[in-house]
């Protein structure tokens, strides 16, 4: 009566750090949870290399995993980086800077990241600003022009949109909305 059932032996093994874990073990557990990330969302061999090395994996079995996966093309840093510029820049309104800037912090080459990003034209960059920019506008009555320009710039700024290309869209958009001038005017943007 005094034996350990079968849920206590694998609760113990579960809780054994990774480090004492037999290596055949320690393979299952990494492929485990690469399997689980994986199925939530696609994910670059950077974001698996970064969770297996926080959850204390051996650097071989790392290699080893990642290396089974991308040849099986479960990790495709490319079609990651084409999916991600697709929705981010659709679904959040980022530029192709920013964007860029995301998939580097995620570990995508910074080849793959721009040519990803350079699917997005300059046309459709530019209409998406002015989408962000009357959307913004219909929530900012009351606010004076200047404040309005302020607020619209930084969030273009913040999104990625190029300099010039933020102030052509605020000023325009500031007159489509009945401003007769705009601290833009006179403002020559580099």
């Amino acid at each position: 009566m005094n034996e350990p059932d079968a849920a206590g032996a694998r609760r113990s093994r579960a809780r054994t750090p990774v480090s004492e874990l037999p290596p055949e073990e320690a393979r299952r557990k990494a492929k485990e949870v690469c399997f689980d990330l994986l199925a939530a969302r696609p994910r670059t061999k950077q974001e698996l290399r970064s969770a297996l090395v926080r959850k204390g994996f051996d650097g071989e079995i790392c290699d080893e995993l990642l290396r089974k996966l991308d040849d099986a093309g479960l990790i495709d840093d490319a079609a990651f980086a084409e999916t991600w510029v697709r929705s981010r820049h659709t679904h959040q309104g980022l530029a192709k800077r920013a964007l860029v800037a995301e998939l580097r912090r995620k570990g995508v080459d910074s080849e793959v990241a721009a040519e990803a990003a350079g699917e997005i034209d300059a046309n459709a960059e530019e209409e998406r600003a002015r989408d962000l920019v009357r959307k913004k506008l219909r929530t900012m009555t009351g606010v004076d022009e200047q404040k309005a320009t302020r607020r619209l710039l930084g969030m273009l700024a913040r999104k990625g949109y190029p300099q010039g290309l933020s102030y052509g869209v605020v000023r325009e958009e500031l007159r489509n909305v009945g401003a007769e001038s705009t601290p833009l005017d006179d403002a020559t943007p580099d």
